[in-house]
């Protein structure tokens, strides 16, 4: 790849490398088998997109120079279907969903591994397209991918490219996030609307068309959770809605903490396209995938600063209160209804939407 590349641009045309990998449009079974195809996919797709000190040794596993302190480390795996969708694609939400499960626990992430299961067949200029997503998702999250590994499977036994990540991350020094810390006068804030990668998603598969195209919310949040903690707000709890959506996460503080939880269906952010995809098909916003939003706990005297150091960032421009912990009702969530009544939300028994992230 030449200097003149760039990663919103990356086409197998511009690659400067030698003539097995141009000949093989395609990703082919020898791409996964340790020769030549395995190293010219490493030298010439991979490492011209994440390249840095770390990967060039090209070892079995990196070696990297951390500060003293408590680590943060996440592991995960990315099956979308589609793997390209509208906002994304499965390479960038690969690296902001890594880098979101470690910034929920308050740490600074550093750096991500990557593990591509590729299916014989699959187009390598596809490949390159989300390899430089990840390249760009990686590069604004402030992470380094340091090391990965690449496997084929047969044709028909996979779908294209699943990706497995881990993220790692510091912690910093007096930081205690997680939900058994929420209690009672807490108040619950989340960052923007609900529901837009779950129907993005949904929106493909159905062929739904709207007034404004649905985009999923794909985003890492590691810098609005810094700037939480850097305006020194005591937050109790983080967690980003995936699977399950925000019913899924509210279950998960009021059952680890053995609190109530309510919740404002009125005050919940949901852009007018999302909600009616949502009734159309018969679904609650409460369970739809996010992939850009992050629920923050917070005492109920910070509650305001929380909320004006979150508009002030641009993942955070439509936070907005949506509830609060009480003593009632302990390990269960429940939502007051536009016309006063109330609703318990628990956690689904099954999965909404399957091959979300």
């Amino acid at each position: 790849m030449t200097s003149d590349d760039t990663p919103d641009g990356a086409t197998i045309d511009g690659w400067s490398c030698p003539a097995p990998l141009r000949d093989q449009p395609n990703i082919v079974m020898g791409h996964g088998g340790g020769g030549k195809l395995s190293a010219e996919l490493i030298q010439h797709l991979f490492l011209p997109a994440f390249n840095n000190e770390h990967l060039e040794d090209l070892g079995d596993a990196a070696v990297v120079e951390l500060p003293a302190g408590r680590i943060a480390m996440s592991t995960d795996s990315f099956v979308i279907r589609p793997r390209v969708f509208p906002g994304g694609d499965i390479g960038e939400l690969a690296i902001n969903g890594t880098v979101n499960d470690v910034a929920m626990t308050g740490a600074t992430p550093l750096y991500v591994s990557v593990a591509m299961i590729l299916e014989e067949g699959m187009p390598i200029d596809e490949l390159a397209a989300i390899t430089q997503s990840m390249a760009k998702a990686a590069d604004q999250a402030g992470v380094q991918l340091v090391t990965g590994d690449t496997k084929v499977v047969d044709r028909g036994h996979g779908d294209g490219v699943y990706v497995n990540t881990t993220g790692l991350g510091i912690i910093r020094d007096g930081i205690d996030i997680r939900p058994q810390n929420v209690g009672p006068g807490d108040v619950i804030l989340v960052n923007g609307t609900i529901g837009d990668h779950g129907m993005a998603i949904m929106s493909v598969r159905e062929g739904l068309e709207f007034e404004t195209t649905i985009e999923s919310d794909t985003a890492a949040l590691n810098h609005l959770v810094a700037a939480l903690l850097d305006a020194a707000i005591d937050v109790r709890a983080l967690r980003d809605p995936t699977r399950g959506g925000l019913a899924a996460t509210l279950n998960e503080f009021a059952e680890a903490a053995q609190v109530g939880v309510v919740v404002e269906e009125l005050r919940l952010p949901v852009k007018r396209e999302v909600a009616s995809a949502c009734e159309m098909l018969g679904m609650d916003p409460f369970y739809v995938a996010n992939e850009g939003k992050v629920v923050v706990v917070v005492p109920a005297e910070q509650a305001d600063k929380a909320l004006e150091v979150m508009q002030a960032h641009e993942l955070g421009t439509d936070a907005t209160r949506i509830g609060e912990i009480v003593a009632n009702h302990p390990g269960v969530v429940v939502a007051k209804t536009a016309i006063g009544a109330t609703r318990v939300v628990d956690t689904q028994v099954g999965e909404q939407l399957p091959r979300i992230c």
